[in-house]
């Protein structure tokens, strides 16, 4: 063992957690995390948990890196194994020279470890059992306790860790000492049983900076309140249920009249999923902004309702928070798996608009924006995260508010101006934008619309069979989408270093990995442009995009290529253009599966590393007359 070569690293390391679910294991493995990035580390933890009771296995993941790199990297240098469920799968998952802590409490053989790695033993259950006569505070302590050996043996500042257990008990003092004991029992026994710091060590940095730490699902609660969301209406299903838990919670802070204590918002738990969007079409019709949170079960039980809103053009907002598919699937595992049921909700035809955030950054201002775009184009908006950026915290920039910004309510007419007698007529296209002008129930007594039909109907909102009415929506329908895309988040550009020949698309949650990844392929010298989508309709850049390379790869997580089929179904793209780069196992993406495939693509096109900066020689893009 002496002899055996050991991983060393400084604030560039994975460290997993093996637990049981229910032990309280969660929230001092969280307050590990947080220890790290007060030392000034970035860090980007992951919860693995499973979808059944107490007592299952559960990991947490947690990269460090002084880089910055937020993607899940794979792979693990150390393993704090506590759960004899799991042992043998997780000393497997330990790299070559990775380090084991585990509790020594009872002695194994040495047939249960590896000769390639560090054994660090600490009788956590021996300890406790000494120190406490509570069953439950045996098992909350046994947490705090590794956390205290695991910041002797990273060399981390103990000062820290107390600060932040501090924090969280303030006011609770006996909570408090009671945590910190539990801290030092384990840091103690660390330093004087094991040479510290091992290997692996964590220094202090300025790496983290102003960022905050939340997750995604919090963000889009948030910033579902500043853009003015006053009803919502949901059925539990994980992994959306916490954006209702967050607007809830932020709603009761901000929306509760001080003078009075009365709520000025609803938030109604529905039977069902069916419901739930009915009520929420319900509130946006009479001029709420209103909108619910599901998963893909959810959504593809709402879809008559999708299209009752989209003909109808009642404003909702629908918070998408996509899980492992197909029905039931993987509720707690992460995929892309619900673009095109989004997209095309509901029967008929039907287009919907979509925002893809990338961050709890972008789950806050595309939250707070949905609302707006909602009213301005009349029509359901879907915000597409999934259970890896909804569930997990991640560092992002702070959120940023203009405090004059103004609601954009789009093209609502006044009582002022429907008693001067301006034409109104609820679903004519007075602009030529596609977009209606429409009347909140109650503003006039006589005027104004004051129910709608989700059949067809003349411009004036007669019933109407005529195939020329028809005609009319649909086209009026069409030119709305096309508007859609001119108040869109366009799409972000990031050329290579070098002239490249191949670009890459990708979209939300695979943000992290693919900066990674366009890194790592750098260094072979295979220099890809890459552009990433944040709205649907498409903007012309993004098909632009396509026609300026060789190739494109399209990366995203789902087994059958769903952006990839919207972009050449939408843009008419050639497919052979788009290359697959597709993972779908329901853990997150990481940098070296996109570089290894894009790498992999290029070579069996005998593409070298030197041809990738020669000047591009491609064909550009034809316009398609509708």
């Amino acid at each position: 063992m002496s002899a055996m070569k050991t991983i060393r690293a400084c604030n560039d390391f994975v460290i997993k957690f093996a637990n049981v679910n229910g032990s309280g294991s969660a929230s001092a493995n969280e307050l590990f995390a947080r220890a790290i990035m007060n030392m000034g580390v970035p860090v980007a933890p992951r919860n693995i948990f499973p979808s059944n009771i107490q007592g299952m296995p559960t990991w947490y993941e947690m990269r460090v890196s002084a880089d910055g790199w937020l993607g899940r990297r794979g792979g693990c240098d150390l393993m704090v194994a506590m759960n004899p469920q799991t042992w043998d799968r997780d000393i497997a998952e330990l790299a070559s020279g990775g380090y084991l802590v585990y509790d020594s409490t009872k002695t194994l053989p040495r047939s249960r470890f590896r000769e390639d790695i560090t054994v660090l033993g600490v009788p956590l259950t021996e300890i406790c059992n000494r120190e406490y006569t509570d069953p439950r505070q045996r098992q909350l302590f046994k947490n705090i306790m590794y956390v205290g050996a695991l910041t002797a043996l990273l060399d981390m500042d103990l000062t820290v860790v107390e600060k932040l257990i501090a924090d969280q008990y303030r006011g609770k003092d006996k909570l408090i000492g009671a945590n910190v004991n539990a801290l030092k029992l384990g840091y103690d026994y660390a330093k004087a049983s094991h040479s510290c710091p091992i290997g692996l060590r964590i220094e202090r940095s300025d790496g983290v900076g102003d960022r905050i730490f939340i997750n995604g699902n919090d963000a889009c609660g948030l910033g579902a309140v500043y853009g003015g969301a006053t009803v919502a209406a949901w059925y539990p299903i994980t992994p959306s249920t916490s954006v209702i838990e967050a607007f809830s919670g932020y709603c009761r802070k901000f929306r509760t009249d001080p003078d009075n204590g009365k709520a000025r918002y609803a938030v109604v738990q529905a039977e069902d999923e069916l419901a739930s969007i009915g009520m929420v079409i319900g509130a946006a019709w009479n001029g709420a902004r209103a909108f619910t949170a599901t998963s893909g079960p959810g959504i593809s039980l709402m879809q008559e309702f999708f299209g009752l809103a989209y003909f109808a053009e009642v404003p909702v907002v629908v918070f998408n928070v996509q899980r492992g598919g197909p029905s039931t699937g993987m509720p707690t595992r992460t995929q892309q798996s619900d673009l095109i049921a989004c997209a095309y909700a509901s029967h008929g035809d039907t287009r919907h608009v979509l925002l893809f955030p990338q961050d709890p950054y972008e789950c806050f201002t595309f939250g707070a924006q949905a609302f707006d775009l909602a009213d301005r184009l009349q029509t359901p908006v879907f915000v597409l995260l999934d259970l890896d950026i909804g569930m997990n915290d991640r560092l992002c920039q702070p959120f940023d508010w203009d405090d004059q910004r103004r609601y954009d309510r789009g093209k609502v007419m006044s009582a002022e101006e429907l008693e001067a007698g301006k034409n109104f007529g609820r679903y004519l296209d007075v602009d030529g934008d596609g977009i209606a002008y429409r009347t909140i129930p109650g503003t006039h007594p006589s005027k104004g619309a004051f129910f709608s039909r989700g059949t067809t109907r003349n411009a004036y909102a007669k019933y109407s069979e005529a195939g020329t009415d028809y005609i009319y929506n649909m086209e009026r329908l069409r030119r709305k989408f096309e508007t859609a895309k001119t108040f869109l988040p366009a799409p972000v550009l990031q050329r290579a270093a070098q002239p490249a020949r191949f670009g890459a698309i990708y979209y939300g949650s695979t943000s992290p990995a693919m900066a990674e990844a366009s890194a790592l392929l750098a260094t072979q010298g295979l220099h890809v442009d890459t552009l990433r989508v944040r709205s649907f309709p498409f903007a012309d850049e993004v098909i632009d995009f396509i026609y300026a390379h060789d190739g494109v790869f399209v990366v995203e997580q789902n087994e059958s290529g769903q952006l990839r089929m919207l972009l050449i179904n939408e843009g008419e793209v050639d497919p052979k253009r788009l290359l697959r780069v597709l993972h779908y196992d329901g853990t997150p993406i990481t940098a070296s599966f996109i570089s290894g495939k894009i790498a992999e693509a290029l070579a069996l096109r005998k593409v070298k590393a030197t041809s990738l900066a020669e000047p591009l020689m491609t064909p550009t893009r034809k316009k398609v007359a509708s």
